[in-house]
């Protein structure tokens, strides 16, 4: 809907209101009156009386009493309003008075109040701090509940390099490393490092006193220090697309392991881990959000994929059915495929893929991505130096996603930023003004 000077604006020259209805001073056409009369609604939708010549084919204006209506005829309006600017166009009218307590609460008089406006940075890295906390460091913390918690702000702070001196000790790293070893430069407080030591070495006293095991990374680093080492190979289940194959120099027959493993040294080992989970992942995980939410097609038939799993799995999501989802896969191998695009392959047009700024998760269909060549697509790398946390990633990223469209609809709100424009004060990829969305609970 919109007022009669917008209406004008779009071509659409409709005579003023009648008396009752607007302007009284002006000589006004007879109302229509459906009741009683030759006219009914399907006449008046199919006419679009007093549009321009051209125009009527796609959209005309018309007053319902003192109410401006636009309606659509154009299959590619209809498309733009209800899919892409949905934003901006979120409730049904209102025909029944807030006094009618069970219909202003029916799913059809719903307004956009009942979506749920949330920052999606701030939660998924509040999600992949908790992962982190339990597989790296043995913990269980919830950021959602504790929103102050140290363990979430210490990696917070650890991952934020928007500061003035942060930024200025990167570019003495780069410029001059010599400089900066003199001047024993560091990018992490000590109060930080000096937290994450002490709950490496809590944590590693208290499993050796009580021989306490927890299959995550601690035990899998203690083991290693005591030449327990086990190279643990699942050819069986596809992990994805996107996973990438970890070098066989990890191999027991051509590594020697190290026995003099310190507690520093495992806790290098969970920091690091931590450092390139807590922050990358959660953007990766927006970048997924946000071309969900314009692309309502894409989330609905992955969402119908959420449905059939939960059906073939009795209701509870087990490792093997969340890997053999495909139309997922081919979502969460997409999103990277476009991130990394942007940051290098724009620079290479010949290495680029067709249409490079479309989401299409048909890419990755077992029809296409045999087409793909591998080293045009790299989310974590190549080679032996790739990232051994590939399959971590993609797994923690298909949860989330899992149950977060099991129970509700993403869908833009006002301060989604459509299209997404980067922001230029962070050395990450990251939104310019955050990654606003709205989470519409779903209510089948």
């Amino acid at each position: 809907m919109a007022e009669l000077p917008n209406l004008r604006s779009l071509g659409n020259e409709k005579p003023p209101p009648a008396p009752m209805w607007g302007r009284a001073s002006r000589k006004q056409p007879r109302p229509i009156l459906i009741k009683g009369s030759k006219r009914n609604p399907a006449d008046m939708s199919t006419k679009g009386r007093g549009s321009p010549a051209g125009v009527a084919t796609r959209y005309f204006g018309l007053y319902q009493f003192a109410k401006p209506i636009l309606i659509l005829k154009d299959p590619d309006l209809i498309k733009q309003i209800t899919i892409k600017d949905f934003n901006h166009f979120t409730d049904h009218r209102t025909f029944l008075p807030d006094t009618e307590q069970l219909f202003s609460k029916s799913l059809f008089i719903l307004k956009d109040k009942e979506v749920v406006t949330v920052e999606m940075k701030d939660i998924f890295t509040r999600y992949t701090s908790d992962v982190i906390a339990t597989t790296a460091f043995g913990i269980k913390v919830d950021s959602l509940a504790e929103a102050n918690n140290e363990f979430y702000l210490m990696g917070k702070d650890a991952t934020d390099f928007t500061t003035f001196s942060k930024t200025m000790k990167f570019f003495a790293f780069f410029m001059s490393p010599k400089i900066s070893k003199v001047l024993r430069l560091r990018l992490f407080s000590n109060e930080m490092t000096n937290y994450f030591r002490q709950l490496i070495n809590d944590t590693i006293k208290v499993r050796e006193e009580k021989a306490i095991v927890r299959p995550d990374m601690i035990h899998l680093l203690m083991e290693a220090r005591k030449g327990n080492h086990k190279n643990d190979e699942d050819g069986i289940i596809d992990t994805g697309f996107a996973t990438v194959q970890e070098s066989d120099l990890g191999n027991k027959s051509n590594i020697r392991v190290r026995e003099d493993l310190t507690n520093d040294d495992i806790t290098a080992q969970a920091l690091i881990f931590f450092l390139a989970g807590f922050d990358g992942v959660a953007t990766n995980m927006c970048f997924a959000a946000y071309e969900l939410a314009v692309n309502q097609d894409v989330q609905e038939r992955l969402r119908e994929e959420v449905y059939a799993t939960l059906e073939e799995c009795g209701g509870k999501l087990t490792y093997e059915s969340l890997l053999k989802m495909k139309y997922m896969d081919m979502v969460v191998s997409a999103r990277p495929r476009k991130t990394r695009e942007q940051q290098f392959f724009r620079w290479y047009p010949s290495l680029s893929y067709p249409d490079p700024d479309r989401f299409d998760p048909e890419r990755f269909s077992d029809e296409n991505k045999a087409n793909i060549n591998p080293y045009t697509y790299m989310p974590f790398g190549v080679g032996p130096r790739n990232c051994i946390g590939s399959r971590f990633a993609l797994l923690e990223t298909k949860i989330v996603f899992f149950f977060i469209l099991q129970h509700f609809q993403i869908v833009p709100v006002e301060k989604t930023q459509i299209p997404l424009k980067i922001s230029r004060k962070s050395f990450s990829m990251t939104a310019a003004n955050g990654f606003w969305f709205g989470l519409k609970r779903l209510k089948n």
